[in-house]
């Protein structure tokens, strides 16, 4: 069986603002599962070569969109079957429902909404989201957030992951640094 296809769509990116937090959302998307990242509704080709030189020494597949309308990502991906999972601080919780176990058993593709400035209310509705979830009811960080729910989702498995066609590896020790 072919693992599920896990994107994340940034919304709402601000390049005199938020270039170093949509940077690191795209580096935690990566390293632990996402297949993906869309930048919508701009283009940020500084972002887009870093992620891509992440890519090409770490290794992995991991694709890098921009400059897309969130609609025409979110409509397509629910055209094609997906299910949109926006996180949001209001959404259901993480910890204390079972939104994890309802996302996992519907067996498809997942599209991820994380965004960085407030977000429209449609966000919220059934048009766009099929779930809103929280990792926690309190303000806090998108990228904190993303990095929560995919560890939850993936069920730890990608934090020991390898990465095919990398030309670096780092090998894990109590102390210091080692990349191969």
């Amino acid at each position: 069986m072919q693992p599920r296809k896990v994107v994340v769509l940034r919304w709402g990116h601000r390049p005199q603002r938020d270039a170093r937090l949509t940077t690191h959302v795209a580096l935690v998307a990566r390293a632990l599962g996402a297949t993906g990242f869309v930048l919508s509704d701009i283009r940020d080709n500084s972002i887009k070569k870093t992620i891509e030189q992440v890519t090409a020494n770490w290794g992995g597949n991991f694709s890098f969109e921009m400059g897309i309308p969130w609609k025409k990502v979110v409509t397509d991906w629910k055209q094609k079957g997906g299910v949109v999972v926006h996180l949001t601080a209001y959404g259901e919780n993480i910890q204390s429902s079972n939104v994890l176990d309802e996302i996992r058993v519907l067996k498809k593709d997942v599209l991820i909404l994380v965004g960085s400035q407030k977000v429209p209310p449609v966000f919220y509705s059934v048009d766009v989201s099929d779930f809103n979830v929280a990792v926690g009811n309190q303000p806090h960080s998108e990228c904190a957030a993303l990095a929560i729910f995919l560890d939850r989702f993936f069920e730890g498995k990608t934090l020991a992951a390898s990465f095919e066609n990398a030309k670096k590896r780092i090998i894990p020790q109590k102390r210091g640094k080692q990349v191969e």
